[in-house]
């Protein structure tokens, strides 16, 4: 190996872009959302996925919720209290869907708005 494919590849990593936390938040609500939908045309037969798929959103919507529940949180007090909103919704109507009571086209409605929402560059 020479010295110039040694700088290419110790300065190809500096030149990857910088993931910022908009982009996490996408992704990992991107990826439970995927989950949900997918299980969930499984019918019975994707069942165990779901419950999985489910807690995971669960999970998230938790973070969300304890995020802007934090003093220090620079959102605007109506969002924060529209996310920690959402977040109890899920929790429950998860326990519903869980139950066999509910369909998780609420859940995926919610996500989807979120994804909307990030992607757009909305605060």
């Amino acid at each position: 190996m020479n010295a110039q494919s040694q700088a290419q590849r110790a300065y190809s990593a500096a030149s990857t872009p910088t993931r910022t936390s908009r982009n996490l938040e996408y992704d990992a609500v991107a990826r439970v959302t995927h989950r949900i939908r997918s299980a969930n045309q499984k019918g019975a037969e994707g069942f165990s996925k779901l419950v999985e798929a489910l807690h995971d959103n669960k999970k998230l919507w938790n973070i969300f919720a304890v995020d802007v529940a934090d003093v220090d949180n620079q959102l605007p007090r109506e969002l924060k209290a529209q996310i920690f909103y959402l977040a109890e919704f899920t929790s429950q109507h998860t326990s519903k869907v869980l139950a066999r009571q509910a369909t998780v086209a609420p859940l995926l409605e919610i996500n989807t708005a979120i994804l909307h929402g990030l992607r757009s560059g909305a605060a």
